[in-house]
């Protein structure tokens, strides 16, 4: 077996299971698949990947093998990873360094493990891996034909840097594809997420005051479907443009201090540092449950969190419980990373394959 680095390869024949009813949901992939394991277009090609390790992931992993492509593979976000779909892969003889809790420290190791490979093209989500070929490998840039990146968080952090003058080869930003926003943005998004917060907290939506910060497509997608659910829903946005949009769209929008109080959930999906801080922890009632669904776990301020709490404590997997000086208790899903991701698959499949389509 390749070298591979995953929790437990005892897990494997429960992660191909999950492979295999990924591939049932996912035909435009299937398709090519099948269309170029003959021809292999990407023969001589190493492929870096830095993406969540789902079972869709896994299923776009073995059909770039089979167009021919050398892969090595990690996660782009410490709690994201299955377990069982990695031992999958590693069984697979995928070079796979990935497994679900890493720490800081692992999770660049397991970056640098792919680079090792010395790619002539990478996958990114996040622009982790990005980053650390820019800062830490630029011998290995010469190699390289190109790469991707598929969020909005990494492509606002690749045009900063083609802005910059510091992007020093071509990257295609995969989020700009009217597959991915439009639908794999707004639908799967909108649902994992939602499937992430019931899975974590087993609440009732309906009935709910939800407050959603960002109305850019992934917010969008959330208020639709907390609608849907029967939620009241709040969207507070610092676009008057999106905020507009959103108030059109029949929700109420207000600032996050005047919301801060009102709400029962809150979810983010800005892309950006410190939507609900301290100050908007004091005004909150007692039971608020909050949680992101941006890439990076920054959106909601758990230092502040922290500091203005007694004690902290778990008590459902993904969902902690944090008891304020006064007595409140709040609950933070998913450790403030991508709940969608954390408690519960990511998108259903049919929109990964949207994405890739």
């Amino acid at each position: 077996m390749t070298d591979h680095k995953v929790k437990d390869i005892g897990l494997a024949e429960e992660g191909r299971m999950l492979i295999e009813y990924a591939e049932k949901h996912m035909p435009v992939l299937i398709h090519l698949r099948k269309k170029y394991s003959e021809s292999q277009p990407l023969r001589s090609m190493r492929i870096a990947g830095c993406l969540h390790v789902t079972k869709e992931t896994a299923v776009l992993v073995e059909t770039l093998r089979a167009a021919g492509a050398d892969v090595a593979w990690s996660g782009c976000n410490p709690l994201s990873t299955n377990d069982e779909v990695a031992a999958g892969l590693a069984a697979n003889d995928v070079p796979i360094y990935a497994w679900h809790n890493l720490n800081k420290d692992e999770y660049y190791w397991c970056i640098e493990q792919t680079l090792k490979t010395e790619p002539t093209l990478t996958l990114d989500d996040g622009a982790d891996l990005i980053f650390t070929l820019h800062s830490k490998h630029l011998e290995l840039i010469p190699n390289l034909y190109g790469g991707s990146e598929e969020t909005t968080t990494g492509v606002i952090r690749v045009r900063a840097m083609a802005d910059d003058g510091a992007l020093k080869y071509p990257i295609m930003a995969v989020n700009d594809a009217d597959t991915k926003h439009l639908f794999d943005n707004v639908y799967g998004t909108g649902q994992s997420v939602f499937d992430g917060v019931m899975r974590a907290s087993a609440i009732l939506i309906a009935g709910k005051t939800v407050v959603i910060g960002g109305y850019g497509y992934c917010g969008r997608g959330m208020a639709e479907r907390g609608r849907g659910l029967g939620a009241n829903v709040i969207v507070t946005e610092v676009d008057p443009v999106r905020a507009l949009q959103a108030r059109m769209d029949g929700f109420q929008v207000m600032p996050m201090n005047e919301a801060a109080p009102l709400g029962d959930v809150f979810l983010t999906a800005t892309g950006m540092k410190d939507v609900i801080t301290g100050e908007h922890f004091k005004m909150m009632k007692n039971g608020v449950m909050f949680g992101n669904a941006g890439h990076y776990n920054v959106e909601i301020n758990e230092p502040d969190l922290i500091e203005l709490s007694t004690d902290k404590k778990r008590v459902r997997h993904a969902l902690d419980e944090y008891t304020m000086k006064d007595g409140r208790k709040l609950y933070l899903l998913g450790e403030g990373r991508l709940v969608n991701l954390v408690a519960a698959e990511g998108h259903p499949s049919v929109y990964a394959a949207f994405a890739a389509a």
